[in-house]
């Protein structure tokens, strides 16, 4: 199912060189980072990569959502932690695809509260919802 934007509120501007070894940078200027792939996948590492990238644009997107629902609820999420770990890897057919897995640890929430929450908040995410149904992702409450 894909899923329209009713109005595009911001629209992020970024353009590669070079590939997994190359640069990036948004049209602002404000990121603008080198490129290498991770020694894990043969590369001399020493540089972000793009599931790096991801991942951080993932948990930082679902901290938000997260406090979102955490509001519409009346539970405080203000000290909540996301982490999202992002897997490359080769698929069936000879490409590659990604997992993550996103773990949400809540302070002072129990953890029947803090797993609704995240249920809740991968529902208003848009990464989450960007990603739901063509790759796997994970959601662990700590």
């Amino acid at each position: 199912m894909t899923t329209h934007l009713t109005r595009p509120l911001y629209t992020a501007k970024a353009t590669a060189t070079g590939g997994r070894e190359g640069h990036a940078v948004s049209d602002d200027g404000i990121l603008d980072v080198d490129l290498q792939p991770p020694k894990e996948m043969g590369g001399p590492g020493g540089a972000t990569n793009p599931e790096q990238l991801f991942a951080a644009g993932f948990a930082a997107c679902f901290q938000s959502a997260l406090g979102v629902v955490g509001r519409r609820g009346g539970v405080d999420t203000s000290a909540s932690t996301v982490e999202a770990d992002v897997s490359i890897g080769p698929i069936p057919g000879g490409a590659y695809g990604l997992a993550v897995a996103i773990r949400v640890t809540i302070p002072g929430v129990d953890e029947a509260t803090a797993r609704s929450l995240t249920e809740a908040a991968h529902q208003v995410c848009p990464y989450s919802n960007a990603t739901r149904g063509n790759i796997d992702v994970t959601l662990e409450v700590g």
